[in-house]
């Protein structure tokens, strides 16, 4: 193998290597915020939580 093609071989590694980096931190990035938004649903208190009383005589 030639010093050219071994250098684009090379290239081509790093750069599929970056454009995976890439996406995996956009994908981390993402369920951050759907984590976040999950975090704020579940702290949230329920519209009619404690208007009514269920009693059964």
């Amino acid at each position: 193998m030639d010093i050219a093609a071994l250098s684009m071989a090379m290239n081509q590694a790093t750069l599929m290597q970056n454009v995976s980096l890439a996406v995996t931190k956009q994908v981390m990035e993402t369920q951050q915020q759907t984590t976040e938004q999950l975090v704020e649903m579940l702290d949230a208190p329920h519209p009619t939580a404690g208007h009514t009383i269920d009693i059964q005589v």
